[in-house]
């Protein structure tokens, strides 16, 4: 067979995932619970932050718009995470797989770029707040945000023009509970260096770059905090940026490895785990740390609520 059969083979065949072999029972209950509280967490903060009057500055305009990615990012996935674990059917077709892994890199990569969008609007309105609102203003965010997701559907094309190039062994199966790239590229019967290459330039341009800027953001941050004579004033600002550093730094830290970590071998478990925590905890935990922990956000939502 030459590889143009090859290559036409693979394009009339399913893939297998192979994740939820059991207790499939518990999966779908978590899964379940997972999808609905980040649905009902983002959609609440994203609506909020809509009209509300008081919450419209540069700060929840990212919030905003990170709610509303943060919703597509799991739409992506647990769904079909759902369907797979209520019907034991782990059965993807091929234009299926590659769709959703196109609309995971892009969604993932424009994250990336939005937290750390999110990280100097925090320290231009920390370190210098005299410049905050001509610095940080609306047409400055817009772009902010119109480049983070420019840069996501480049990565996806990149990632997904790359994969689409290979050639899949027989029997289809990904070692997954869903298409993602390096276990598409252990699936992978053809030479997948120019792949893995991609790889690490990516992972260099959009998590290690992004993250650096985050941890030279939160030193100015820091060493600003702590100059503020008022311990109440040290302990609010300080409460919320140790919440925002510690969900960008389980999201970089998690994706980092899940594109960098072992292909293949019993070590793989990690990569998976380290995919679902990248895919699931920052959609689950940024409603809760970002803004249901805020004082203006629970004062918006106490009046959306009450009509007082």
């Amino acid at each position: 067979m030459n590889w143009m059969e090859a290559e036409n083979n693979t394009l009339s065949n399913e893939f297998i995932l192979l994740g939820f072999l059991e207790v499939r029972i518990s999966c779908t209950l978590f899964i379940a619970t997972v999808y609905i509280t980040i649905m009902f967490g983002n959609f609440s903060v994203f609506s909020i932050i809509q009209v509300d009057s008081h919450l419209q500055t540069p700060m929840y305009f990212f919030l905003s718009c990170l709610s509303l990615l943060d919703v597509f990012y799991s739409s992506v996935t647990l769904p079909a995470m759902l369907f797979n674990a209520v019907t034991g059917n782990r059965r993807i077709s091929f234009h299926r797989c590659f769709t959703q892994l196109y609309f995971f890199v892009c969604f993932g990569g424009s994250e990336c770029l939005l937290l750390a969008a999110m990280a100097y609007d925090r320290y231009v309105a920390i370190c210098n707040p005299l410049r905050y609102n001509i610095v940080m203003n609306r047409t400055f965010c817009s772009g902010f945000v119109a480049g983070c997701c420019v840069c996501g559907l480049l990565n996806a094309v990149f990632h997904t023009s790359m994969t689409l190039k290979l050639t899949f062994c027989g029997n289809h199966h990904i070692n997954h509970f869903f298409c993602d790239v390096l276990p598409m590229l252990g699936a992978a019967c053809s030479d997948i260096q120019g792949s893995q290459v991609l790889l690490h330039v990516v992972t260099i341009f959009l998590g290690m770059f992004p993250f650096l800027l985050v941890m030279n953001s939160y030193i100015h941050i820091i060493s600003t905090i702590v100059k503020i004579h008022s311990s109440e004033g040290r302990q609010k600002v300080f409460s919320t940026c140790s919440s925002h550093l510690t969900v960008v730094t389980i999201f970089y830290t998690t994706g980092i490895f899940s594109y960098n970590g072992p292909s293949s071998g019993d070590h793989f478990i990690i990569v998976q785990v380290s995919s679902v925590l990248y895919g699931i905890l920052p959609p689950l935990l940024n409603p809760i740390i970002y803004c249901l922990r805020n004082k203006e956000v629970k004062k918006a939502l106490t009046k959306a609520l009450t009509g007082t």
